[in-house]
């Protein structure tokens, strides 16, 4: 059912001269500011019980009023899929996302999402924006994400993405030998041919990645990459760039690398790993409510864990 929001705010004189969907943000804090300028050009967020346009100048002394429904996003069908939920309270959920799971319905995937699974386990997520999804891993990516329950958390974990508060730790396992790690800062944009891939580009928008060796193979290594930004594929673009590739990236890797001598199951798994070797191994952010630090870890799935007991094996035996 579609919930009322009602709230009344009067603009102190701090915020004479500023825009009415700027003062809008701080004032009903609750909500983002695209949500808010929605509601003031529906006429849903008046001033002094008149319409007006969001860039409208404010003196002071004015009183706004939030007069507003949210609406339920009835476009996607919730569906029984298991969810391997790591962490949940009325506010935030974590959830650990398995393999071969594309976390928003678009074409070509129209149901079986981690969005669908959502509105399931949790039907109220319907009246949130995505579900409560505020960040994205790929389809083949496992690991770690944070879902919003309600609006006002959504908003401040958005918050927290922007400001790069939030801590994102992520497992792979590379094609070569860096020498140490390493912070790769270069911006990323669409591919200027290529409109599935990204690419760095002087154009793009600012890209940091941290990373630093777990354990070296023959002719791979496993990194541990940390997110100063989140941008579309930023890990498989900023390690292939530096020309550490992960292993099984179909879209930016190349060519599996063999090391000379591999026995057949190494050959084997390098040349047939179905996905990129990414996992999101830490998250780290503050609770929108209890204002508390919280840290979660997730253990690297089977495929992961098998790929690396193979290329240790490799390693230990062509000593």
């Amino acid at each position: 059912m579609p919930r009322s929001v009602e709230a009344t705010q009067r603009v102190p004189t701090s915020l004479a001269g500023a825009r009415l969907d700027q003062a809008a943000a701080e004032l009903f804090s609750d909500y983002s500011r695209e949500r808010l300028k929605a509601w003031i050009n529906a006429g849903e967020l008046t001033v002094d019980g008149e319409k007006a346009k969001p860039k409208a100048k404010l003196h002071g002394h004015e009183t706004l009023v939030l007069q507003a429904t949210l609406e339920e996003d009835t476009r996607f069908e919730p569906q029984s899929i298991p969810l391997d939920i790591v962490f949940e309270d009325e506010t935030v959920m974590v959830v650990n996302k398995p393999a071969n799971m594309v976390v928003h319905p678009a074409a070509g995937n129209p149901d079986g999402t981690l969005l669908n699974a959502l509105l399931y386990h949790h039907p109220a997520l319907a009246e949130v924006p995505r579900a409560g999804i505020v960040h994205r891993l790929d389809k083949d990516t496992t690991g770690l994400m944070m879902v919003a329950k309600t609006l006002p958390a959504q908003t401040a974990l958005v918050e927290q993405l922007q400001a790069r508060s939030v801590s994102r730790q992520y497992d792979a396992v590379v094609i070569g030998k860096p020498i140490a790690g390493s912070t790769i800062d270069a911006p990323i944009g669409r591919h200027p041919k290529d409109r599935k891939r990204q690419a760095v580009n002087a154009s793009g928008k600012p890209a940091v990645t941290h990373f630093r060796v777990v354990e070296r193979f023959r002719a791979h290594t496993h990194v541990r990459c940390q997110l100063e930004t989140g941008r579309t594929h930023q890990i498989r673009v900023h390690m292939a760039h530096a020309r550490y590739p992960l292993i099984g990236d179909q879209l930016y890797g190349g060519r599996a690398k063999l090391p000379p001598g591999a026995a057949g199951p190494l050959k084997d798994i390098l040349r047939e790993f179905p996905r990129q070797a990414l996992h999101a191994r830490k998250l780290r952010f503050v609770h929108p409510v209890s204002g508390e630090t919280l840290t979660f870890h997730a253990g690297l799935p089977d495929d992961l864990l098998m790929l690396l007991d193979y290329l240790r094996d490799d390693s230990e035996t062509m000593r």
